[in-house]
């Protein structure tokens, strides 16, 4: 059974790199989903796929480069979006 997680990252996450950061990281698992900027300030990001690797993929994006920039991270589980197929940057 599939897992997927919507996560809120909240404090200096926008101008960082941190969509593109966010997409080499998911490289490495076998997940889809997005990230994007949201007006407010804050990064969305989607992953879904075997609950294991998106347990690891982002626990991968809290150990990155990016963790100096995030203040607040809230997740919560989801039901599978249509179509995911890879994981994109969406603006």
């Amino acid at each position: 059974m599939g897992k997927t997680m919507q996560v809120f990252y909240e404090g200096r996450v926008q101008g960082v790199g941190f969509r593109y950061t966010a997409r080499r990281v998911a490289s490495g698992f076998d997940v889809a989903g997005y990230v994007r900027n949201l007006p407010d300030g804050r990064v969305e990001l989607v992953a879904s796929g075997e609950p294991d690797e998106v347990d690891e993929f982002l626990a991968a994006m809290r150990d990155s480069e990016l963790a100096g920039h995030i203040d607040n991270e809230l997740a919560a589980a989801v039901a599978a979006p249509a179509g995911l197929r890879g994981f994109e940057i969406r603006t």
